[in-house]
């Protein structure tokens, strides 16, 4: 990542790393990762988003070294949609700005086009999609196979089982036949001191835990639920791993999915890709991602 510069910024109280590509100038494209993962899982988008003149930045999500770990250990959800506001504003964003996410980085982005829309012109979600559309099977019995790591997390052998080979293992089931050993290695980077696992681990118990949610991310948690105004572009890999791609597109159809995005949207399956398409088909991702942003500009 030879363009790919490395920096730090305050925002909502925390201290952000950062990878940033493109002009300081341009439209912000704020691109937000998940787990087990970093800000170097969009390390092809980035680029590819500098070179279409955006300042394209991909921030180490709350918790995840070199970001710090909030004090008071708040990860709902609600926390990374306030997270993004505040980054928009730190990076200087317009409403021209554009927000991308995948995996939790995607509820942040469902998130923060609802609760602060003037702030971000258009939007893409990647591999999880909207929470109504998600818990409308996530307690179908394969699902519940595939999301045993979250049950897991709720009880205290998960800080002693989320090593390496557990990572790389999640990575091997979630995306068939991709080499992630260097993304495992980032992962592991992130990581390595036990705040900043407990801190990742933070978000799954936010998930299942309301009593663990902050009292000040009430209004950002209840827009992470909530039909946005911004279209929203959203791509699920048709080989998924981690939510099964026939409970959200029945026999290919997005309706489903559709009925649960802002209108104007788009949902697209990509084919020979698992749950982290933008690394195992950049090509393709990168010019989905790209068409749908031009086409906004176009409707201007």
């Amino acid at each position: 990542m030879d363009d790919v510069r490395a920096g730090t910024v305050e925002a909502n109280g925390l201290r952000f790393g950062y990878l940033e590509a493109g002009p300081e100038d341009g439209p912000l494209a704020l691109c937000l990762h998940g787990f087990p993962d970093s800000a170097h899982t969009w390390r092809h988008l980035l680029p590819e988003l500098a070179e279409a003149g955006y300042h394209a930045v991909a921030p180490f999500m709350r918790g995840y070294a070199p970001t710090a770990v909030p004090d008071d250990g708040a990860c709902q959800a609600g926390a990374l949609v306030a997270d993004a506001v505040a980054l928009h504003e730190a990076f200087g964003g317009g409403p021209d700005a554009v927000l991308i996410g995948h995996d939790w980085g995607a509820l942040a982005v469902y998130g923060a086009v609802a609760y602060a829309p003037e702030r971000w012109r258009r939007a893409v979600a990647l591999a999880v999609p909207p929470m109504t559309s998600l818990m409308s099977s996530f307690f179908e019995y394969e699902q519940l196979k595939r999301s045993f790591y979250i049950f897991l997390f709720q009880t205290p052998f998960a800080e002693a089982a989320v090593n390496e080979a557990f990572v790389a293992g999640l990575w091997r089931d979630w995306s068939p036949g991709y080499d992630a050993t260097a993304d495992v290695a980032h992962v592991m980077d992130c990581l390595a001191a036990p705040d900043n696992l407990a801190a990742a681990l933070g978000y799954y118990r936010a998930l299942m835990d309301p009593s663990a949610h902050a009292d000040r991310y009430a209004a950002q948690q209840d827009a992470v639920s909530a039909v946005g105004e911004r279209p929203l572009l959203y791509l699920h890999g048709a080989d998924d791993g981690c939510l099964g791609v026939d409970a959200f597109f029945p026999n290919g159809d997005a309706s489903a999915v559709l009925a649960c995005l802002p209108r104007g949207s788009r949902a697209q399956i990509v084919p020979g890709a698992g749950h982290f398409l933008h690394l195992e088909r950049p090509a393709e991702v990168d010019r989905l991602v790209l068409d749908w942003l031009v086409d906004d500009r176009q409707d201007m």
